[in-house]
């Protein structure tokens, strides 16, 4: 019965993967990132403009429903040198179409820090990320993302203050 229930569910999923359309893109996007501060930050946290880019594979499960997943790298953190983070990030998006040209999606990102060591951020961090896509033509798009990061940033070895990363990007890419 075990090796009936396997077969069958390798088949489903098989046959889900064949079935799929793929597309591949590039993207780049503006950053408005920050940091929250927990106790608050007792000097001036402003926020600091980035940008980001990176390349994405989407797999459409149907007309309806997709998944994106996306290797980008972001500058992120404040805007003064000692807060500022940047990162190759993993964001993967369930998206779901709510017209022709319009999308949305909410998913989980993980990132790893791209700059030296003992600097005080931690080297791993989690987001939650939520955002839409309008598409211009077939081919080109542009579209807004928030994350909001879900782990501290700061390594607890060194501070007691905890930080946790937000970004809002503004994107454009095209679909190949």
């Amino acid at each position: 019965m075990k090796r009936y229930l396997l077969a069958l569910v390798l088949v489903c999923f098989t046959t889900i993967c064949v079935s799929q359309d793929i597309r591949y893109g590039i993207r780049g996007a503006i950053n408005v990132s920050n940091l929250d501060f927990e106790p608050d930050a007792t000097f001036e946290n402003d926020h600091r403009n980035g940008f980001a880019f990176g390349g994405f594979v989407e797999f459409e499960f149907s007309e309806n429903l997709s998944l994106l997943t996306e290797l980008q790298w972001s500058a992120e953190g404040g805007k003064d040198e000692s807060i500022r983070a940047d990162y190759i990030q993993l964001p993967i998006l369930l998206r779901l179409s709510v017209s022709d040209r319009l999308r949305i999606g909410v998913g989980p990102q993980v990132a790893l820090k791209t700059w030296k060591d003992n600097d005080g951020f931690s080297t791993f961090a989690f987001s939650g990320v939520a955002g839409f896509e309008y598409m211009i033509t077939d081919d080109l798009f542009v579209d807004a993302r928030f994350s909001y990061g879900l782990t501290n940033i700061l390594d607890e070895d060194l501070t007691d203050i905890e930080a946790n990363n937000h970004v809002m990007q503004f994107g454009f890419g095209i679909k190949i």
